[in-house]
């Protein structure tokens, strides 16, 4: 170690020395990484942005509170939809809540459906609570679930949940003020990794969620630049839904909606907001091996829905230029391209670099995200945690979470060959393979 310490200091001194060595940073330093940095200001000001106006909202009194039908997705979640179910009912709001948990599968999955039915018969429900559980004996995939609920809800705005998340019990009252505004077709709601102690992953995915889901887009609403509206936790203006057709097969149904939805933010001028107040916890895979299949179908769908099915939302005409310049740059750029360039970045480097310059551009590059991680995390201690104790208990993961994102770009590498070599989608386990097959292929 100290060897390496010696030769690094060596090498250093050499670079800064007459011979110009310098010119070696300049040339193989990877400058496409400093891209991220706009992004992160651009989530930090918006952020800034919502704090201040956040500390001068006058709270607005209404006496509109529409029936809200909220549509639960369950497969396999057992006992803990009653979680979920006990969580929805003793919400706040003082409206109507139509609560649809539909079972995929029910033939099978007889724990889940006996669950939902105990609960519907035991538990004496307020007035204004309606349990109608919907039994899909055979099952269909998670849009087919999704559109079922649709077309037996009655709700003007719809919600749609996993049966296996619970919520803080103003979550409904918080979403449902957004679409007083006639343009918001969408909102979306924020989601906390609830097993966060259960394993290092489980805490990893826990800031990943603090960091890119709850802070990344309270910047990014401020510009109306959400990218998208969860499939785990989202509302939607019923009216705009059924215009739209619902949701789609396939999967990443979420972010297929999303940019459906986005197709028409020029034409009508919309937007949709985030609401950091509504949350939602879930669990995240407790394992690496969990993490990695689940990461390996997120990243793999990304490719499908950006480079196949949607290849025509980005356009200008339909999205709107600054929109479009974020589908570019986030959608494209980020999510696609940077993990090969990252990984080819690396493989090269560690081939032609002496050992010493591979090792210094490595801390290097890790300083940097190291920096803006820390960042994006005191900006988040400061000015948005609602739960600023719990979430001060991830700080100790702040100095590995750059080095687990790096690996995630790589394994990112290997999702976009699985779905480009072998049309991975078609693997997803959000929907049998009959009903995956049967779709249109892109």
């Amino acid at each position: 170690m100290n060897a390496l310490a010696e030769h690094w200091q060596t090498w250093f001194a050499e670079m800064q020395g007459p011979d110009g060595h310098w010119r070696l940073l300049l040339m193989v330093f990877p400058y496409f990484l400093l891209l991220e940095v706009p992004l992160n200001l651009l989530v930090l000001l918006g952020t800034l942005r919502w704090f201040v106006r956040q500390r001068s909202v006058v709270p607005v009194l209404t006496p509109w509170h529409p029936r809200v039908s909220i549509i639960i997705t369950c497969y396999s979640e057992g006992k803990d939809v009653e979680l979920t179910l006990r969580s929805l009912i003793e919400q706040t709001y003082p409206g109507v809540i139509e609560i649809i948990p539909v079972i995929d599968g029910a033939s099978a999955n007889t724990l889940t459906t006996e669950t939902v039915r105990r609960y519907k018969r035991t538990q004496r429900l307020p007035g204004n609570r309606l349990l109608r559980p919907i039994a899909k004996w055979q099952r269909g995939g998670r849009v087919s679930s999704l559109n079922t609920g649709l077309s037996f809800s009655q709700g003007e705005i719809v919600i749609n949940v996993d049966g296996d998340t619970s919520f803080d019990n103003d979550m409904v009252t918080h979403m449902v003020a957004h679409f007083r505004d006639p343009a918001v077709p969408a909102v979306a709601g924020s989601l906390r990794v609830r097993n966060a102690a259960q394993s290092l992953v489980a805490r990893i995915q826990a800031l990943e969620y603090l960091l890119s889901i709850h802070m990344s887009k309270i910047g990014l609403a401020e510009w109306n630049l959400v990218n998208n509206v969860s499939g785990a936790f989202g509302a939607f203006r019923r009216s705009f839904l059924e215009q739209i057709g619902g949701w789609d097969t396939h999967t990443a149904e979420d972010l297929d909606l999303t940019l459906r939805i986005k197709s028409y933010f020029r034409r009508y001028g919309l937007r949709i907001p985030f609401e950091p107040r509504a949350i939602g916890h879930t669990d995240a895979p407790a394992t690496w091996k969990g993490f990695l299949h689940q990461r390996l179908r997120w990243d793999g769908d990304l490719f499908f829905i950006y480079a196949r099915k949607h290849r025509h939302a980005f356009n200008p005409q339909l999205v709107g230029w600054p929109n479009f310049l974020m589908l570019l740059v986030s959608g494209l750029f980020f999510q696609l391209m940077l993990p090969l360039i990252i990984v080819g970045y690396s493989v090269v480097g560690l081939l032609i670099l002496p050992t010493t310059a591979f090792v210094f551009f490595s801390l290097l590059i890790y300083g940097l995200y190291l920096v803006m991680a820390s960042a994006l995390y005191l900006a988040m201690l400061l000015m948005v945690s609602e739960r600023p104790r719990q979430d001060l208990r991830l700080a100790w993961i702040l100095p590995v979470y750059p080095l687990a994102m790096y690996l995630l770009r790589c394994w990112s590498v290997v999702a976009l060959l699985n779905e480009l070599l072998r049309r991975g989608h078609e693997e997803s386990s959000m929907a049998p393979w009959w009903v995956l097959k049967r779709a249109r292929r892109f």
